[in-house]
């Protein structure tokens, strides 16, 4: 089996996720098998897979796998079918706040929520109160219809004790929160009731809980003909884990960003802190996979590795896209840039923004829209400086700022260009999708991924990592030279060739072979003989 290890998946998703979804098809239509392996808890995680195409049967996550619900059929709770342990009660809604008040008379004794993108409001969780109204105890459904975890409050107001249940209601995973010697609030060990002869596991922390997971999972799936296949996406949730598997395994650590903290200065700078301890165990995985050459290269420059070194992208363009029709520069709205990404300090999309404004000095009706969810760190620091941005070049009417998109292919058609200005990348599929749609970059030389995917004076423009001056300049050319844009949206298209189906399955099949060709050495415990079986034999 090929488990692809991530912490979850929400509605709204960075670009390791959606890397994901594009390799998970790849593999279907090789008829690979794999899952999608998720660490986190999450009672939405399989509606939101669901939604963009993934099966249950492809998703493996670390307390379904405990809790026996990786395949449930669905059922809808309503407010109406929890039970209490109290008669007479009644149900005012609040539907400005998406909660029920659940009263007996004038005593209150539960807030209900339901799940907000469910007509049928799906009970999404419970908060009980004693008859003093102090809260005691929030339950929590899964999107699918059962209970699957009870938080256990303290008389002082905090989490407790965390308990997770089976579809049957039946206890099978707790944690225990308690206060460390500096006051702060710890979980202190995990617990887990799990096999059907009633064994118990101590854990001291949710690592240790992830090897045994991992364990469990790598035996499940076992073969004495090929070995299992781990490939990890999130380095920094399973990479200790990984290196300590009870049986031999085919284990990956995907670096979908930079290794450097400071990715301008790859040899140098201090270490990616996310893969830190990855890459200082490098030489215990079987494989490292970047996903540009140009990281390859700095990686095996840096480190000098003796594990296996694959490049492989991690975007895929669907045969389907090449075989559209190509849109024309004329027929996409005029002088018009696009940014689909975070609003968060790393992209400086208040950069561009400036850029632009430098360029509308010579052509006065460029314009930019830009997509993506907020990002509140550090008091909202990227918004704020967007909004400084456009203040200081009065670009209140050409700048237009719009929220997540689910239909970014048809903004692509819509638009000329492609910003990006970011202080660090590991690919960007946005502007892989974008160039496949015929839109011409115009990107700062920034590490990994857009100083590759643009080549220069071909599909777009690379200019200085900070060099805002020059991106203006760049913006000026093409707009002020239809045939030279219309040139380089017609080489956009040509080169997306480079990341097709057929190109990037290969370089899997590279990784996959090798996975294959490693030996098989284990020899298992002994199981037969022992205990209750000694007994039964004789």
């Amino acid at each position: 089996m090929n488990f692809f290890i991530n912490s979850s998946f929400n509605k709204q998703n960075s670009g390791i996720e959606h890397a994901q979804l594009k390799r998970a098809q790849l593999f279907r239509d090789h008829d690979t098998p794999f899952k999608l392996v998720f660490r986190e808890w999450n009672p939405r995680l399989h509606y939101f897979l669901n939604e963009v195409g993934v099966s249950d049967k492809e998703i493996l996550g670390m307390f379904d796998f405990f809790q026996h619900s990786e395949l449930v059929e669905d059922k809808i709770i309503q407010v109406e079918d929890l039970d209490f342990g109290v008669d007479n009660l009644s149900y005012v809604e609040q539907e400005k706040d998406d909660i029920y008040h659940v009263m007996q008379g004038k005593m209150f004794v539960a807030r209900v929520h339901y799940y907000q993108e469910d007509e049928h409001r799906r009970v999404s969780m419970a908060e009980l109160f004693d008859a003093f109204g102090n809260l005691y105890r929030v339950d929590n459904y899964d999107f699918r219809g059962f209970l699957s975890l009870s938080q256990w409050y303290t008389p002082d107001n905090k989490i407790g004790t965390e308990v997770w249940y089976d579809v049957n209601g039946k206890p099978v995973l707790e944690t225990f929160n308690k206060f460390d010697g500096t006051g702060k609030l710890v979980k202190t060990g995990w617990r887990l009731t799990y096999d059907e002869n009633g064994a118990v596991y101590m854990f001291s922390n949710i690592d240790e809980l992830t090897l045994h997971f991992f364990n469990l999972i790598n035996a499940e799936y076992w073969s004495d003909k090929a070995l299992n296949v781990f490939i990890l996406d999130r380095t920094h949730l399973g990479d200790w884990a990984l290196l300590k598997l009870e049986r031999p395994a085919y284990t990956v650590m995907h670096l979908h960003n930079s290794h450097a903290g400071d990715a301008q200065d790859t040899m140098h700078s201090v270490l990616n802190n996310f893969y830190e301890y990855g890459l200082t165990n490098m030489n215990r995985f079987d494989a490292v996979i970047s996903a540009t050459q140009k990281q390859t290269n700095d990686v095996i420059a840096r480190f000098d590795p003796k594990c296996h070194m694959f490049t492989i992208p991690v975007g895929v363009i669907p045969d389907a896209v090449f075989e559209e029709a190509h849109v024309p520069m004329a027929d996409r709205k005029k002088h018009s840039v696009l940014v689909t990404a975070r609003v968060a300090p790393e992209k400086r999309i208040d950069k561009i923004i400036r850029a632009i404004g430098e360029a509308r000095k010579t052509v006065p009706d460029i314009t930019l829209d830009f997509y993506g969810y907020v990002d509140h760190r550090d008091n909202d620091a990227a918004q704020k400086d967007i909004d400084a941005a456009i203040k200081d070049y009065q670009m209140e009417e050409a700048v237009h700022q719009f929220g997540y998109s689910e239909d970014v292919p048809s903004l692509h058609k819509q638009h000329q260009v492609y910003g990006l200005f970011s202080i660090m990348e590991g690919f960007n599929l946005s502007l892989m999708e974008a160039q496949s749609h015929g839109m011409v970059s115009v990107s700062t030389d920034v590490n990994y991924g857009p100083n590759e995917l643009t080549v220069d004076g071909e599909n777009g423009f690379i200019v200085g990592y900070d060099d805002l001056e020059a991106f203006a300049d760049r913006l000026v050319r093409l707009f002020t030279d239809d045939e030279l844009l219309q040139h380089m949206s017609d080489r956009a298209y040509e080169l997306s060739e480079r990341y097709s189906e057929a190109s990037v399955w290969k370089s899997w099949q590279a990784l996959l072979d090798d996975a294959k060709s490693k030996k098989i050495d284990y020899i298992p415990d002994i199981t037969k003989g022992l205990g209750n079986q000694t007994l039964k034999e004789k």
